[in-house]
């Protein structure tokens, strides 16, 4: 099972894919997480990419799809991939590089959250620089002119579902279990094929 979540930051795509990486027995991939570690360790990739975080700006697509590349195709059980890709053409590269390897997602959720609530889910948790309320407008108004249009984009490719994010974290995990079981029964091989 190979799965991607699409939501504004802080609508809950670390959470629910902490919690169906547990409940499928898959890999959780994080390209924020994984580029907050390089920040934190200071490795020359982290050093590269400081300056985009802590701006709210998307990190440039081929230092982000080479981070991916090996935790992708380590997750031989399948993934849920959280942050990546962010905009059409991440997605148009990303599948052409996966395609040939079969590792390609398969299904797409939209975790969908009025901005008002992420807002204050932003502001809530205040990591740093990256949710200053300046910083926090930006990365909105990026969300919106990059990553929006992945929508479509994958509602024409993958099966995709929209879901209520802004709920509590069990009602949002199990409506997108339930979709999943969902399409595993209208098309049995989906979820499996790898």
């Amino acid at each position: 099972m190979r799965l991607l979540l699409i939501g504004a930051p802080g609508a809950g795509k670390g959470t629910q894919s902490e919690r169906l990486a547990a409940r499928f027995g898959i890999a959780h991939i994080s390209s924020g997480d994984l580029l907050r570690k390089h920040v934190r360790d200071e490795t020359s990739l982290g050093k590269t990419v400081r300056s985009y975080v802590d701006n709210g700006d998307l990190v440039p697509d081929g230092v982000v799809m080479d981070m991916l590349r090996k935790p992708v195709l380590a997750a031989t059980s399948g993934y849920v991939l959280d942050g990546f890709p962010r905009t059409v053409d991440q997605a148009e590269a990303s599948y052409a590089a996966v395609r040939a390897l079969g590792v390609q997602v398969q299904a797409a959720i939209h975790l969908d959250v009025p901005r008002e609530e992420l807002i204050r889910r932003m502001l809530a948790r205040a990591r740093g620089a990256e949710d200053a309320e300046a910083v926090i407008e930006h990365r909105l108004q990026v969300y919106l002119e990059k990553t929006v249009p992945l929508l479509e984009y994958y509602a024409g490719r993958e099966w995709m579902s929209i879901v209520d994010g802004a709920r509590t974290a069990d009602a949002v995990h199990e409506d997108i279990v339930s979709r999943i079981h969902k399409l595993a029964a209208f098309a049995p091989s989906a979820l499996t094929r790898r």
